[in-house]
């Protein structure tokens, strides 16, 4: 109570910062009579000034109300736009490393120049990430007339653009691309063999736009590169027919965390069934030799089970489609992990592609804290403000809106079950329809969008379904949807990226209408009918209560509801918003059932009847704090694992870079040489243990094996106070011998490139391998909590003694193969290419749920899908008629292994 009147007088803490920065918005504004004057190549020259005074170790804070002033002049002559003194405060937001909470409509896209082009002034690179390359591609191409003007250069990133073009975005002072895209090209530099091949610049400021999508949404699921292993198609198909005769008391499902695992009496029959089909070896399905078949039996249920048609996919032209969760688009070429697209495949009859393993993978969390300074922007971020300062630091500000908000949101109706609350929807939307108010519907699915649509022909409301079968027509839709009596029903909102203007978008009737009128008179007078036009039609929407938003259920985070809500009382526009629920939706089926409140109403509501109230709305809002917490826990879950793999990421990351940078690695060489001399004598000779418990046929073969040497071990044995070290010592000799031996003959610049190119490719393979390990560890961890021992600390355990162990098979590696390499003479030596990389997928996965959303499907850079390759063969028998002349390095081998010319037969 105290707290509640301390903060009627004096203001909530986010007011009192907000009024601490408009002392600063007022020093940009005293800017403004100096500004307005200024020539255009005047103005354009304060950005060579402002770098200068920096240059001479002023501070960007100290430049920061001249150089807001500059770009709030540009913004005016280029777009005709001025910044508002709001937008102001949220530029400075941004460039303090805080997220800027502003509402929809209050001009974020425009807010953001401000902080980039202060950033950019150090010329170190400053980054802006959007949800999706449409809005990457359009805010990169719009802004960059007010960056071009003041001098600055301006790069996009977007899928399938080439190496050169992603080399020349990343050097430009501000560059636009996609949150997928920026991790992905991480995860690619890092696995690049040479440091002129690598496109990103040392990471240096970024703004987040959509940062709750983003960082939040986004942030539940890794980025995964990954390269195809073997065909496992009959598999998925003989696997489908056996989950066919599997019935519903055979397993259990848990909805809330999507997983299902077979009762006991389920188990026997699967083995009953498995058995009869020839894939189960033995009679006990869960022996170590049947652990694919028990994996495959998993995600074929997962498939038919939990996976629903048409709302977690659809299928299009023969291929599964995943539509995304949060903004209900297609995700083309996305797929689901370990299996169970190929599952799903299985289950639709398409063709089955083949599965991939896991090369590289990082999570957003770790990604984007790699940054010295973050910054977000969205207009949904006060409900997750715990999360963003834990997990990146950032502190949340909400910015007043620029006119009072108008919209009215009323309260919660509810209804009993589906089919009522839908007749209900239709009639309400019908009624405002017909007296001129835009309606905006949100549903949560294809289905339930398709269903609406059903009530709303029986009503007879014309209208429009936005939603992933429609995706190409998505921004027009959008962009009409505030025309008087429009009715668009949207499977989701969230980052749809365009505007929804009462009266309809001027922009886009004129880029519709006069598409195909030329420049003149004519065409200046139909754009200014137009103008007219929707300046009537807006009026006329104000007048009927502005834009109606209609939720036709609640989303388990009030984020996207409020995206949703959003979208209603843009810049003082007046607007409506009211939510349908009942008992049948998700979030109350799932996460209610049981609760006091859903007994009540089961018994007490009749059909077609409803109730409404703040109290049912608390109520809502509470189950909905619920759900976020525990999607917290989740995702912080992810986060910790990560963490663990993240440290040693980076030494790995770092050791490359050395490895690439050094101007000889002999040392790094020398050093795995001894070491491995050390582990190898270790083996055989324990610490502490006599002669004659030592095994020394072990030692020899080891020997062999790893240095390609045969001394008389024997003889030195015969030999008083032989010890351990001393047989190191004469291992170690042999070795730096018969090493400086082959060295010799070769010259010295091309030695340099042949130990980089092994131990590049040895640390990779290993790494990769490594992850695969991970990720298997990963999920049977959890197991241990049954012994008494927490998961997270047995994982650390583990996974350190695994990195310890990959380092020692690293450094034998990289020594076998140089003492076992045959090198030849000089003048037949050849400069090794250094490898590209290979083919790959890049996903984005949820290792809990198997829920993928990443953005493009190949990587953008190579061109041909992974799955689509021909298997890999090694180098075999070559046939008598096939010729090797005049083949280039970089053409497919003649011998029709399916492998590069270079990696196969031509290999050095």
């Amino acid at each position: 109570m105290i707290g509640g009147f301390a903060k009627s007088l004096f203001g909530s803490s986010n007011d009192r910062y907000v009024k601490s920065i408009m002392k600063v918005v007022d020093k940009i504004n005293a800017f403004e009579p100096e500004i307005e004057p200024l020539s255009d190549e005047e103005l354009a020259a304060k950005t060579p000034y402002f770098r200068e005074r920096v240059a001479n170790g002023e501070k960007l804070d100290d430049i920061l109300p001249e150089a807001f002033a500059v770009v709030r002049e540009a913004a005016k002559r280029t777009l005709g736009q001025r910044h508002y003194d709001v937008q102001m405060v949220g530029g400075i937001v941004l460039h303090r490393g805080e997220i800027s909470e502003m509402r929809t409509g209050e001009g974020k896209t425009l807010v953001a120049t401000l902080a980039c082009y202060l950033n950019a002034i150090e010329g170190k690179g400053v980054h802006v990430v959007t949800v999706n390359d449409y809005l990457a591609r359009r805010d990169g191409e719009w802004m960059s007339q007010v960056y071009n003007f003041l001098g600055m250069s301006v790069g996009t990133i977007i899928p399938n653009i080439g190496e050169e073009q992603r080399r020349e975005a990343y050097a430009a002072d501000i560059t636009y691309g996609t949150n997928n895209e920026f991790g992905f090209d991480y995860l690619r530099d890092n696995m690049k063999h040479d440091r002129a091949q690598m496109v990103q610049r040392p990471f240096n400021f970024a703004i987040v736009d959509e940062v709750d999508s983003i960082l939040i949404d986004e942030a539940r699921t890794p980025l995964i590169i990954s390269g195809p292993t073997d065909d496992k198609s009959d598999l998925y198909v003989s696997v489908n027919e056996i989950v066919q005769h599997i019935d519903e008391e055979d397993y259990e499902k848990d909805e809330k965390s999507r997983q299902i695992s077979l009762t006991e009496e389920g188990t026997e029959k699967a083995e009953r069934l498995l058995e009869e089909a020839g894939l189960l070896e033995g009679n006990n399905l869960y022996d170590f030799e049947n652990t694919q078949v028990v994996h495959h039996l998993n995600q074929a249920l997962m498939a038919n089970v939990m996976r629903k048609r048409d709302t977690d996919y659809i299928v299009k032209d023969g291929k599964v489609v995943i539509i995304d969760e949060f903004t209900g688009r297609m995700m083309d070429g996305r797929r689901w992990s370990n299996g169970l697209h190929q599952a799903v495949e299985a289950k639709e009859g398409v063709q089955i592609e083949p599965e991939n393993q896991t090369m590289a993978s990082i999570t957003f969390q770790n990604y984007f804290r790699m940054y010295p300074k973050l910054s977000g922007m969205t207009g949904t971020a006060e409900t997750e403000a715990a999360e963003f300062f834990e997990i990146y630091k950032m502190n949340v500000v909400t910015i007043p809106t620029n006119k009072p908000i108008q919209r009215i949101d009323e309260n919660d109706e509810f209804y009993k079950n589906t089919l009522d609350k839908f007749a209900a929807i239709a009639k309400k939307i019908k009624e405002h329809s017909d007296k001129g108010q835009p309606v905006l519907v949100g549903t949560v699915s294809i289905e339930k969008s398709e269903l609406l649509s059903d009530f709303l022909k029986k009503e007879d409301v014309t209208h429009n379904v936005l939603n992933a079968r429609f995706h190409e027509q998505e921004a027009h839709i959008v962009a009409q949807a505030g025309a008087p009596g429009a009715v668009t029903i949207a499977t989701n909102m969230a980052g749809r990226g365009t505007d929804i203007q009462l009266g309809g978008n001027i922009d886009f009737r004129i880029e519709q209408e006069l598409a195909d009128m030329e420049e003149g008179p004519e065409r200046d007078k139909a754009v200014a009918k137009i103008e007219e036009e929707v300046r009537v039609l807006r009026e006329q929407v104000r007048e009927a209560g502005g834009l109606f938003v209609l939720g036709t259920e609640r989303h388990e985070s009030r984020r996207i509801d409020n995206q949703l809500r959003g979208r209603s009382g843009r810049q003082g526009d007046p607007g409506l918003s009211r939510f349908y629920l009942c008992l049948e939706d998700d979030l109350l089926r799932i996460f209610g059932t049981e609760t006091m409140f859903a007994k009540m109403m089961n018994k007490n509501l009749e059909d077609g009847e409803a109730i409404g109230g703040k109290w049912l709305s608390k109520a809502i809002e509470t189950a909905q704090k619920k759900v976020e917490a525990r999607n917290y826990e989740a995702r912080k879950q992810v986060v910790e694992y990560d963490d663990v793999m993240n440290d040693q990421r980076k030494v790995i990351y770092e050791q490359r870079s050395e490895i690439m940078d050094a101007e000889t690695v002999g040392d790094v060489v020398e050093d795995m040489r001894l070491e491995t001399a050390n582990a190898v004598v270790a083996d055989s000779c324990p610490p502490g243990s006599y002669p004659e418990q030592w095994d020394i046929d072990l030692l020899k073969k080891r020997v062999e094996e790893v240095f390609g040497l045969t001394p008389d071990i024997d003889a030195w044995m015969q030999e008083d106070a032989v010890e351990p070290e001393i047989l190191e010592t004469r291992i170690a000799e042999l070795a730096d011998a018969d090493f400086n031996a082959k060295v010799e003959q070769i010259d010295p610049e091309i030695w340099v490139q042949i130990e980089k190119s092994i131990l590049l490719e040895s640390l990779d393979h290993n790494w990769k391998e490594h992850l695969a390990t991970l990720d298997a560890l990963r999920q049977v961890v959890f197991l241990r909590a049954y012994a008494q021992k927490k998961p997270l600390d047995e994982y650390k355990k583990e996974a350190f003694g695994l990195f310890e162990r990959m380092l020692e098979v690293i450094r034998e590696s990289v020594t076998k193969t140089i003492a076992v390499s045959q090198f030849h003479r000089q003048e037949e030596i050849e400069v090794p290419e250094l490898p590209e990389l290979p083919d790959f997928l890049t996903t984005h996965i949820d290792p809990l749920t198997g829920e993928d959303d990443s953005n493009d499907i190949d990587g953008g850079t190579l061109g041909t899908v992974a799955s689509t390759l021909p298997p890999r063969q090694s180098a075999g028998p070559v046939p008598a008629d096939v010729n090797f002349e005049g083949v280039s390095r970089n053409a497919p081998c003649p011998c029709g292994s399916g492998r590069k010319y270079k990696h196969c037969h031509g290999k050095y």
